[in-house]
C-alpha cells in the first residue's frame, strides 16, 4: 500500500513542465490477485540470492499450481535441492536454472515426470552430467544447454546417445562444438525435431552414413535423425557446398539456418540466397525466411542458368558431383542445353550469346527516365554494368547501386554488391530486371 506522501510523489512532467499526478488504476485488483499465491502459475526470483528451496511442505502449500519457475542467477548448486523442489511442486513443468553453478554429480534421484522444459544455460554442466539427468528428467521435451563450453558428447556405452525418448528440442548454441561427428551421436534420439547449434565452430556437416540401420530402437530400422525438422547452424565456420548438399539427405528437415557462415556470405566468396534455395530442395524456411513457391521456382531457374553458364566441366559425373540437383532441376523445369548452330558465324554467333535485361532508373536526383532494354554479354561484370548505366542514362558524378528485381514489384530486391561478379555468375539471364539507384 502507498502512503499519502508516496502517492504525492508519483507524477510526471507535462510538455509545459507542470506536474501531472499519476493515478494507478486497478491496483486493488492486481494486489488481490498477487495475494492468491495458490492461483499463481508463473514466478521469477532471478538474481535474488536464493540458495535452497526451503521446506517442501511450506512451498507446496504456498504455490501448489506453479507451472513455470525462473531461478536465473541465484546461488543454487545442489541437485538434491532441485529434486526436492520439483517434488514439492507437482504442477511445475518449466524450470530455468540459468547462471547457477550446478554440481556435476548427485547420489540419488527421484523420477520427475512433471518437468517438461529444463534450462541449464551457463551452469557449467558437462555431458556426463546430462547422461545422469536423463534418469530423473525422463519426460523432458526441451533441454537448453547454451554457454556451457561443451565440445564432446560422452556416452557411457556405444557411440550414440540413448534415452531422452520424449526430447523434441535440444539447444546447444554458443558452445565449443567443432566436429560434426559429435552431433552424429544424437542420430537416434527418437523424438528429436529441433537441434540448435548456432554460434559454434562447426566446419563441415555430413548426413551420417554406414550407421547401424536399427540405431538405438531395437529391431526397428529407422534412418538417422528421422524426425529432425529444424537445424540451426548460423554463425559457424561452414565453407563447403557438400555440407549444404548433405542437408537434402535428412528425411524430415524443413527449416535450416546457415547464415553468418562463409558458404552463405557472398562478400567472402559464399553463395547468394538463390543458390542455397536451389541446392536445398526440401527446405521451406531458410535463414528465418519462408521460401515461397515463386521464390523457389525463380531461384532454381537462375541456378540452372548459372551452372550452364559457368559449368566447370562437361563430364556428367563431375557435374553431378559439383551440382547434385542440376540434372534433376533442369528436367523438372524443362530447360534444354543450348545447341550451337554451325551456320552461325561472326556477328550472328556473337548476338546469339547475348542476354536481354531491362534497366530501371529510380534515383531521386536522376530525373525521370524511361526503362531501357539492352542486350549484354553474360560476362558483363557489375562494375562494368554501372559504367554502362552512366552512359545509357547520361548520369555524371553519381555513385550507383544496382539491384536485381527478383519478381515484379518485389519490395526487397537483391543488392548486387560484388563489382567483379559477372551476370552469369549471379544467375542473371534474359528477362531479368536491374534497378539502378544512387548511393544514399
Amino acid at each position: 500500500d502507498f502512503t499519502k506522501e508516496e502517492q504525492d510523489e508519483m507524477y510526471v512532467f507535462s510538455t509545459s513542465q507542470k506536474r501531472v499526478s499519476v493515478e494507478l488504476v486497478g491496483t486493488n485488483k492486481v494486489r488481490d490477485k498477487l495475494k492468491n499465491f495458490d492461483e499463481l502459475s508463473c514466478a521469477s526470483v532471478s538474481f535474488m540470492g536464493v540458495s535452497s528451496a526451503g521446506s517442501p511442505e511450506e512451498l507446496q502449500g504456498l504455490v501448489p499450481n506453479l507451472r513455470q519457475l525462473d531461478l536465473t542467477g541465484n546461488l543454487i548448486s545442489q541437485w538434491q535441492d532441485i529434486f526436492s523442489l520439483c517434488q514439492a511442486l507437482p504442477s511445475l513443468e518449466v524450470l530455468d536454472l540459468t547462471n547457477n553453478t550446478m554440481e556435476n554429480d548427485f547420489v540419488e534421484s527421484p523420477l520427475l515426470k512433471n518437468i517438461r522444459v529444463l534450462v541449464l544455460n551457463n551452469c557449467g554442466v558437462t555431458w556426463e552430467l546430462i547422461e545422469k539427468l536423463k534418469v530423473p528428467f525422463a519426460c523432458l521435451t526441451d533441454l537448453h544447454l547454451i554457454w556451457n563450453k561443451l565440445n564432446i558428447i560422452t556416452t557411457p556405452a556405444g557411440n550414440f546417445v540413448q534415452g531422452f525418448d520424449t526430447l523434441r528440442l535440444l539447444n546447444l548454441e554458443d558452445n565449443h562444438i567443432v566436429s560434426w561427428d559429435e552431433m552424429v551421436k544424437l542420430s537416434y534420439l527418437r523424438s528429436l525435431e529441433q537441434l540448435h547449434l548456432n554460434k559454434n565452430k562447426i566446419k563441415h556437416v555430413r548426413y551420417p552414413s554406414n550407421l547401424p540401420s536399427s540405431g538405438s530402437l531395437g529391431d526397428v530400422a529407422v534412418p538417422a535423425f528421422e524426425k529432425l525438422q529444424v537445424l540451426l547452424l548460423g554463425s559457424n565456420e561452414i565453407e563447403d557446398f557438400p555440407s549444404v548438399d548433405s542437408l537434402n539427405l535428412f528425411p524430415s528437415l524443413m527449416d535450416v539456418r546457415i547464415s553468418d557462415n562463409p558458404i552463405a556470405d557472398p562478400a567472402k566468396g559464399g553463395a547468394p540466397r538463390f543458390v542455397l534455395v536451389a541446392r536445398l530442395g526440401n527446405v521451406k524456411i531458410l535463414n528465418g525466411s519462408e521460401v515461397s513457391a515463386r521464390e523457389r521456382r525463380e531461384a532454381e531457374i537462375r541456378y540452372i542458368r548459372l551452372v550452364m553458364g559457368k559449368a566447370e566441366s562437361s563430364d556428367p559425373e563431375l557435374l553431378k558431383q559439383l551440382h547434385p540437383r542440376f540434372a534433376e532441376l533442369k528436367a523438372f523445369h524443362g530447360i534444354e542445353d543450348e545447341k550451337p548452330t554451325s551456320r552461325m558465324s561472326g556477328p550472328q554467333k556473337m548476338a546469339s550469346g547475348l542476354i536481354s535485361i531491362t534497366l530501371k532508373c529510380v534515383g531521386p536526383s536522376m530525373g525521370e527516365k524511361q526503362p531501357l532494354t539492352k542486350k549484354l554479354p553474360p560476362a558483363t561484370t557489375v562494375g562494368k554494368l554501372k559504367s554502362l548505366c552512366e552512359s545509357f542514362f547520361k548520369l555524371k558524378d553519381i555513385k550507383l547501386r544496382l539491384f536485381l528485381e527478383e519478381e515484379q514489384g518485389c519490395p526487397l530486391p537483391q543488392l548486387l554488391e560484388e563489382e567483379t561478379a559477372s551476370l552469369v555468375e549471379l544467375g542473371i539471364g534474359t528477362g531479368a530486371t536491374i534497378i539502378v539507384d544512387e548511393e544514399s
